[in-house]
């Protein structure tokens, strides 16, 4: 499949998700990496978004709530080129009512290769890379075939 670039700036377009049993480790984690969250633009979904800005005192930019398609509007914003990193802190042991846009946003952002941690160690390990705070090309598919196709 025929590939292209995208060049990441050094001030990263990060999503902070946390379902509601795992606000309290985002949140936690957020505080600990806020000099780090400080320099980035940060987007969220509602209730999340709203812990951060007040935990944090910094600024972020609020979507919906998950269950009311804040997780879609998370994915459109990787697909449309908006979100360079996905932090989204995610419960396999409860059962979500809006699971299929859970699944969904961990797909989009596979399909369009960006980096993912869904626990506090791979945010860690995200966040402590030289490749935060750098410029970076990230390699992602021309998807050609789909859009070229006949239908």
């Amino acid at each position: 499949m025929e590939s292209t670039t995208i060049k990441y700036a050094k001030k990263k377009r990060i999503a902070l998700v946390a379902h509601d049993n795992k606000k309290k480790d985002l949140l936690e984690w957020a505080e600990y990496n806020k000099g780090n969250l400080s320099r980035h633009k940060i987007y969220a979904t509602g209730t999340t978004g709203k812990l951060l800005e007040e935990k944090l005192d910094i600024y972020v930019h609020k979507l919906l709530s998950g269950p009311l398609g804040g997780d879609q509007q998370i994915g459109a914003k990787i697909a449309e080129g908006e979100i360079d990193i996905l932090i989204f802190f995610w419960d396999p042991l409860e059962p979500q009512p809006h699971d299929p846009d859970v699944k969904a946003l961990l797909r989009i952002a596979v399909v369009w290769n960006i980096p993912v941690a869904n626990t506090r160690t791979s945010a860690d390990f995200l966040f402590s890379s030289a490749l935060m705070d750098d410029e970076y090309e990230r390699k992602v598919p021309t998807f050609n075939i789909y859009k070229n196709r006949e239908v």
